[in-house]
């Protein structure tokens, strides 16, 4: 067939075509509808300085963590201005930054044309506010930017529900009106609503909103529970099959989904941007000797990953903690791929998938220093170099796969009548095959196969 005809790489352009008309206007906010009235529903990312907390590590880490934000930043459609760092033994209290540097942050926005902070760090609310006091400028933190950015990029129904979740969870605890109006409260009769017997029985704008917000997190976790049961279905039909699942994790933008489109040919959305992929695309592949498995991409992982993000995320994550084997896909050419390594196996403790076979998969091979990718090797032993991009490698990677998918333990002996070929089909699909020859009888078949295929196969076994 060719690419043409594909549906599913025309998805893909489809895809990519959507993605591109998301790119913000200068002028305009993002306007998040549903609760009205509540500041951080609405985020104006156009024009941004950043602004990032140095505490440990070298200057290189500083660095690396604002490149990062930078790249977070223009995902979500944001020009970037200008970007300031200051060295702190702990972000401060009362502003994230120190008070001079808040004046000199000042200054950035002002020469700038600035219309957003964002600060490399979780804000706590009243740090939100006192910088948002002194800078005169929407402020936002990493938390709500990178929330901002699953927002654009959610497509499911569960996927946009997740996100939708994290936000309102987020806001909640960051409700603030402009000037008093939330303060006020709504109910009250007496003396026209005003003075003594006009203050009860209402309930505060505050009030009513947090109120709003609650019932809408009721109605999104019903929905979500809903939707978690049909994907269960679908696992356990793969799990009835006896199908071994490799789900393919890691870093953002290392190359997960180029990968998964080298390894099957899957038409799915390749972007050079941060989380181009949210919900998990599941497709089936197999092996040299046809044994049949399904390869998963799934969401990238990032330093810091907030901790509403991993709860809210947890289904699409679950990916990774129920399968097989693991592709932990690194990018070769990256400053700090070690750092990388380092926070997706910390979100991997997180869901509870340590124990899950890994292969460390180092991309972008035909971009990295071969010095890099040696000191990569010598400290993953169980590592594979490829390139999605041009192929290399891709045959040694199959090979690591077939090698480390779990092989069926029960070896049989059997030979099936010709009338039983749902069997034999079912021996091609799921078996480990050592001899097959066609007697007399029937199909001769010597295989390594799981306890239920066993079971029905033993009626048929040789007598030795």
């Amino acid at each position: 067939m060719s690419d043409e005809n594909r549906p599913d790489l025309q998805q893909g352009e489809m895809d990519l075509q959507d993605r591109s008309s998301l790119r913000r206007v200068a002028g305009l906010s993002t306007e998040l509808e549903d609760i009205s009235e509540v500041e951080y529903r609405q985020l104006r990312l156009e024009r941004v300085v950043l602004v990032g907390v140095w505490t440990e590590g070298t200057v290189e880490d500083a660095e690396n963590s604002l490149t990062e934000l930078k790249a977070l930043a223009e995902t979500a459609g944001s020009d970037v201005l200008d970007a300031l760092i200051q060295r702190r033994q702990k972000p401060d209290p009362a502003t994230y930054i120190g008070s001079g540097k808040v004046e000199e942050l000042r200054e950035a926005v002002r020469a700038t044309g600035a219309d957003t902070v964002i600060c490399d760090g979780e804000l706590a609310p009243s740090q939100l506010r006192n910088l948002e006091d002194r800078v005169k400028v929407k402020v936002v933190d990493r938390v709500a930017l990178i929330l901002d950015i699953f927002a654009q990029h959610a497509k499911s129904a569960e996927g946009k529900a997740q996100v939708e979740l994290a936000q309102l969870q987020y806001q909640t605890q960051r409700l603030r009106g402009w000037g008093g109006n939330l303060s006020r409260q709504a109910g009250g009769q007496a003396a026209g609503g005003e003075g003594i017997g006009g203050r009860g029985p209402g309930e505060t704008k505050l009030e009513t909103d947090r109120r709003r917000i609650q019932a809408k997190m009721a109605k999104l976790r019903r929905e979500l529970k809903e939707l978690r049961g049909t994907r269960e279905t679908k696992k356990a039909e793969r799990r009835r099959n006896k199908i071994p699942s490799v789900a393919i994790a890691g870093y953002t933008n290392a190359g997960k989904s180029s990968l998964l489109n080298r390894l099957t040919g899957a038409g799915v959305l390749v972007e050079d941007a941060l989380f181009a992929t949210l919900d998990p695309t599941t497709r089936r592949a197999e092996t040299s000797d046809g044994r049949v498995y399904t390869l998963s991409d799934t969401v990238g992982f990032v330093r810091h990953l907030p901790h509403q993000l991993v709860e809210a995320f947890r289904s699409t994550l679950e990916e990774v903690a129920d399968a097989d084997l693991v592709l932990h896909v690194v990018d070769g050419s990256h400053p700090d791929p070690e750092g990388q390594i380092a926070a997706v196996r910390e979100v991997f403790a997180q869901i509870e998938a340590v124990r899950v076979p890994e292969v460390i998969v180092i991309n972008k091979a035909d971009q990295a220093d071969p010095l890099v990718l040696k000191a990569l090797l010598a400290r993953e032993p169980h590592a594979v170099v490829v390139s999605a991009r041009t192929g290399e490698g891709i045959d040694e990677l199959l090979n690591a796969i077939e090698a480390d998918l779990p092989v069926p333990e029960v070896l049989v002996d059997a030979v099936v009548p010709y009338s039983r070929g749902d069997l034999v089909n079912q021996l091609h699909l799921h078996a480990e095959i050592e001899q097959l020859e066609h007697v007399a009888d029937g199909t001769h078949v010597v295989a390594r196969v799981h306890p239920e295929l066993a079971a029905e196969l033993e009626q048929f076994a040789r007598a030795h």
